[in-house]
């Protein structure tokens, strides 16, 4: 039995329109800004309507993963605060956190967006760790996209510290050396409410959507990771439609981080 919420919502839908008058496909207006964090090597805040997120990157020098001895190491964290939203908790990362890092990770690791080998001090012994922290100062609907693309804009946003005459690391000193970027992934989450596709989603209809599907998008159209969520299947031909909306908002959300 569908709720009064969700038919007012597919009635809505049907004529072409949103709960805020948006068109199915449109975006809120997105804002990006860079260098907003002074302690960070990198970050940005992004702005999707109501929504406002922070990426800040942090630059270490570490021990190598076992399996991957002559690359650098790379960590996304999400913390979902209740000063954003008091659906959330405070306390250890829930289950919508761990989807936010899992989803932004991903899409940075499989389009390797960071030539990793080039983060290699010394083979198994030494390597640059980037570790990226998400945090929304205000929830309002969008989470996966706006912080794989803050989480984006402050990985072009960073460089690397200075580093002494013994090998140490001088955080109160930048280089101009930038992180070596060789793909700059756009995610884009396509939601699925009834029979209809839709972008940017509201709370609102985040909680009635029937299938989600987030995919990660390079410069060349290429998909390099995708992420399936709501409890509904999709068909071969509505992950055809999701990923061909997609594609094509990304190329709208790439001009705002050149």
């Amino acid at each position: 039995m569908i709720s009064d919420q969700k038919e007012h919502i597919l009635q809505a839908l049907k004529k072409g329109i949103r709960y805020d008058g948006r068109k199915l496909l449109d975006y809120r207006d997105v804002k990006v800004e860079t260098g907003f964090v002074h302690g960070a090597e990198g970050s940005a805040k992004v702005t999707i309507g109501d929504t406002e997120i922070i990426a800040g990157v942090k630059i270490a020098i570490e021990k190598p993963y076992p399996d991957t001895p002559d690359k650098g190491n790379l960590m996304v964290n999400a913390e979902l605060r209740p000063m954003s939203n008091p659906e959330f908790e405070s306390g250890p990362p829930g289950e919508k956190a761990i989807e936010l890092a899992r989803v932004v990770d991903r899409g940075i690791r499989e389009s390797k967006a960071i030539d990793q080998e080039k983060l290699c001090i010394e083979k198994g012994e030494k390597v640059w760790s980037v570790m990226i922290d998400i945090v929304p100062l205000n929830a309002s609907g969008n989470l996966l996209d706006a912080g794989a693309l803050a989480s984006l804009a402050a990985l072009k946003n960073t460089v690397f510290p200075k580093l002494t005459e013994d090998g140490a690391i001088n955080y109160d000193e930048k280089t101009k050396d930038k992180l070596p970027l060789q793909k700059e992934p756009i995610e884009i989450t396509v939601l699925k409410i009834g029979d209809y596709f839709i972008v940017d989603p509201l709370p609102e209809e985040e909680e009635l959507l029937d299938a989600r599907l987030t995919a990660a998008i390079t410069a060349d159209n290429k998909i390099c990771a995708v992420q399936k969520g709501g409890s509904e299947p999709l068909s071969i031909e509505e992950i055809d439609t999701m990923v061909g909306i997609a594609q094509d908002k990304a190329k709208e959300l790439r001009k705002l981080i050149r």
